[in-house]
């Protein structure tokens, strides 16, 4: 058994009526051409009979709809995907045995009713993003969501968010390359992971599942910077008092980044896996593929080559998920 936890889907009415919301859309509308399985349920069928006893974990995809439309009109698009999902993954059980709901951040009380009444209708967990529209997610004001998510016992999928308007030098007016996607991205989900461990989310919330996309960003490949080198924190910062941020904290610092959950969606590819699963053990890796954007075989070609015992890849392959997503799809 094969439990993909991290792949994107558009629910077809969702996206009609997203369609209509300006250029909400964006550059996804060229890449949605090019992979059909974001929208076509055959031709993603197809694809997954490819891999045996395999079954995806469902997700929107960007754009991201704090980011194009206001509150009003966000909550009624969060609404609408969720239900069309609770469909979606009713009507196809053996396909998609869990689907992830999306709730909209930019009214909080609202985003809080949307996550019981979408876990009520059988969400396994909540998507958010790295930033609230430019907002990190350390804000006392989103404190409550993560409150909510531990009391549900059910995880949080950090997916990351950064556009090219987030420009990499100051003489240029956007990221150029798409380096906005293939660095931004990572840097964006180990920023979000290190505020929220810093903030103590992990204090107050000690049973908070987070699971990070693309194996953690950057934190298992500077576990030296983040460990060692963030012990002296606060001696770089001379306009900013950090002198009582790790004080405050109950664990040495860098034992909260192992709290966190990370896939193994890296594009297929193998530098990275070693290091991640050194750094957060197989009991916090799942497996994902973020299809259909990125391949199924590969990353699967990928985490063989780790040469695991049978037992660990088991639990990467479906154990942990069926755990985090308290599912029981071998019995």
């Amino acid at each position: 058994m094969i439990i993909d936890i991290y792949t994107h889907l558009f629910p077809p009415r969702y996206l009609e009526r997203l369609s209509r919301t300006g250029s909400a859309l964006g550059g996804i509308a060229t890449r949605m051409k090019g992979t059909p399985q974001i929208i076509n349920l055959d031709a993603r069928f197809v694809e997954m009979d490819r891999h045996g006893d395999y079954v995806q974990v469902i997700s929107l995809p960007h754009p991201v709809i704090e980011e194009v439309a206001p509150p009003s009109e966000t909550q009624e698009l969060a609404r609408m995907a969720n239900d069309e999902m609770a469909e979606i993954a009713g009507r196809h059980p053996d396909r998609f045995p869990a689907w992830v709901a999306t709730v909209a951040l930019n009214d909080v009380d609202a985003a809080l009713e949307e996550t019981t009444r979408a876990i009520g209708l059988g969400a396994r967990g909540i998507q958010i993003y790295t930033n609230v529209a430019g907002r990190p997610l350390d804000l006392p004001e989103f404190r409550p969501l993560f409150e909510i998510m531990a009391d549900h016992d059910l995880p949080i999928w950090l997916h990351p968010a950064r556009t090219a308007a987030m420009t990499d030098y100051k003489s240029e007016q956007r990221s150029r390359y798409e380096m906005w996607w293939c660095f931004g991205w990572p840097y964006e989900t180990s920023v979000a992971m290190a505020r929220l461990a810093f903030s103590g989310v992990f204090d107050r919330h000690p049973t908070l599942k987070i699971i990070t996309h693309h194996l953690g960003g950057m934190i298992p490949y500077f576990d030296g910077r983040l460990g060692a080198g963030m012990a002296y924190l606060g001696s770089r910062t001379n306009d900013e008092d950090y002198s009582s941020v790790l004080s405050s904290l109950k664990k040495p610092h860098l034992d909260y980044f192992h709290m966190f959950y990370a896939d193994t969606a890296l594009f297929g590819g193998t530098a990275g896996l070693p290091s991640g699963l050194e750094f957060f053990g197989t009991d916090h890796i799942t497996f994902a593929t973020d299809a259909p954007f990125a391949p199924i075989g590969a990353t699967l070609d990928a985490l063989k080559r780790v040469e695991l015992p049978p037992t660990e890849m088991d639990k990467i392959l479906h154990g942990n998920a069926e755990r985090l997503l308290r599912l029981s799809l071998l019995d």
